[in-house]
């Protein structure tokens, strides 16, 4: 049942500030359910019940993490069809998008539980002593990584399940050791509430601390922030716009005590179509390409905005393949109304440029908030001189630019701020004659993709989602993939301590036999 309520620990806070929301008919009953600005009192009781609950989970075994995340897991199975009919009706997005983002979900949280079973994660490392080194006696010096504190984690607009309350920060941060503090996003607060009560009826279950999680509602500006500048708060998990990630970046680096913030602020995912490729598959490469960018009305991270070729017969054709694929399609309707405004602001101020080009814009649906698709065309000498065609239009827009020659491919790509990814469309040939081009876009991107869409982050342990800044506000990060449990981690070393002070992972006997890094050497054996 929808309450509309705080969740703080695990208690229920109802009516604690302006109604931001009303959902009509959530639980079925005919009845409107309104969900309130959480307070800064609610704020600080729920930091401070995290603190007390961080006391006992930052030294919890590994197994009970384990059965926690499991739970979690378990809880979110057991809702069955509900939570999705409750996401389609606050989000507009289809079945079958939430089925998928749903089972990615869960597939992130097993991810976890089996590094967790694993543990070798915990990077162990450990220098014996050595007492009769000569001129000084070596310590025996050990090191291992250990939970950091607090997560703030804020909930994405576009990935209600796999970026939100249950998603990839919030695991990733239980898995380190963490409590979370999660901010829902104000598009889905329903769909927030079902999965919060998944993750306190998992707690309780498995016997966790009370304030291990709270999940406060609203929409304000000011509760971010309030949240952010909680002295109790140690690190920041964020997905969304470069004005709401940047916003929190200054707030946190301007406490007393700076936090590190790990926001993940979209990009333009630059993709060059090199001309062997063109020759052999354009049509095909176009349609793929247009299919991605237009995928979910345009509401990924990792959408194509800007596509490069050089200017040819055949790079004329890939667009005009590109644009008749966008001029088929009908506009689909986007999260929130704030988003569609976004979009087609951006769109119309792209319209205003002289130098750009429409080639041609998608069919309109005539359904509210509805984004028609839209393709533009320019030089690559008015793309390289002009920065603002390189931030982000997060929805069904793309950019054709037409390079004049390979220097002036190269020449785009140097001036390309950071990026979540890029992609490169080359045969064989292309490769080798395009070298330099992948030397350049290893310094500016997160993920290179070769001959494939960017739309689709797979839940690996080799993935990396981030990138460069704007794209992000720390590249050494990743939001996704096994990674992302070092975001919520710090390095602490022991030197001279007994055995039976230093964590099990640490110890000689290596009880759960773990990787280690001993004297050097990698080994699972006993020391």
């Amino acid at each position: 049942m929808i309450t509309g309520k705080q969740l703080i620990g695990f208690s229920k806070i109802g009516d604690t500030g302006a109604a931001f929301s009303t959902s009509e008919n959530i639980n079925g009953s005919g009845e409107a359910v309104s969900f309130y600005e959480a307070n800064d009192v609610n704020v600080d009781e729920a930091i401070q019940k995290a603190i007390v609950a961080f006391e006992t989970y930052s030294h919890t075994s590994a197994s009970e993490k384990v059965s926690f995340l499991e739970k979690i897991a378990e809880e979110i199975v057991s809702l069955g069809s509900m939570l999705i009919d409750v996401t389609k009706q606050e989000t507009s997005l289809p079945q079958p998008r939430l089925e998928g983002e749903l089972q990615r979900t869960l597939n992130q949280i097993k991810l976890f539980v089996n590094l967790l079973k694993d543990g070798s994660w915990v990077n162990a490392i450990i220098d014996t002593a050595q007492p009769e080194r000569v001129p000084l006696p070596k310590a025996d010096i050990r090191q291992m990584q250990v939970p950091l504190g607090i997560v703030a984690v804020f909930g994405a607009s576009n990935f209600p399940y796999a970026f939100s309350v249950a998603g990839g920060d919030t695991v990733s941060a239980f898995a380190a050791g963490c409590p979370v503090v999660c901010k829902a996003h104000p598009a889905h607060p329903a769909t927030s509430e079902l999965v919060g009560d998944c993750i306190i009826r998992a707690a309780q279950a498995t016997g966790m601390p009370e304030g291990i999680f709270s999940l406060l509602q609203g929409a304000g500006y000011a509760l971010s922030n309030n949240i952010v500048k909680h002295p109790g708060i140690s690190a920041v998990a964020f997905t969304g716009s470069f004005q709401g990630g940047n916003a929190l970046y200054e707030v946190a680096s301007k406490r007393e005590i700076p936090i590190p913030v790990y926001a993940e602020m979209g990009s333009i995912n630059p993709v060059f179509v090199l001309p062997g490729m063109l020759t052999q598959k354009r049509e095909s490469i176009a349609t793929a390409l247009a299919a991605s960018n237009m995928l979910s009305a345009g509401q990924f991270c990792t959408n194509p905005g800007v596509i490069t070729s050089i200017k040819s017969k055949e790079a004329d054709e890939f667009t005009d393949t590109f644009s008749a694929s966008v001029g088929a399609a009908n506009s689909d309707v986007m999260l929130t109304e704030k988003i569609y405004t976004s979009y087609s602001s951006g769109v119309e101020r792209l319209k205003k440029i002289n130098e750009l080009s429409m080639v041609k814009q998608g069919l309109d649906s005539g359904k509210a908030n509805s984004a028609i698709p839209h393709v533009f065309e320019t030089t690559g000498t008015f793309f390289e001189d002009h920065e603002e065609l390189y931030e982000e239009i997060f929805g069904p827009a793309s950019i054709h630019v037409k390079a004049d020659n390979k220097d002036q491919v190269f020449s785009i790509a140097k001036k390309l701020p950071g990026q979540l990814t890029a992609t490169v469309w080359a045969t064989d040939e292309d490769i080798k004659e395009y070298a330099e081009l992948f030397k350049i876009l290893e310094k500016k991107v997160g993920r290179i993709i070769l001959n494939g869409a960017p739309t689709g982050v797979e839940v690996t342990h080799a993935m990396v989602h981030g990138g460069p800044f704007p794209a992000t506000t720390d590249s050494r990060s990743t939001s996704v993939g096994t990674n992302a449990i070092y975001r919520f981690t710090r390095a602490l070393c022991f030197q001279n301590y007994p055995q039976t002070l230093l964590p099990q992972e640490l110890q000689n006997g290596n009880k759960n036999k773990i990787w280690r890094r001993v004297n050097g050497s990698l080994t699972n054996e006993t020391i």
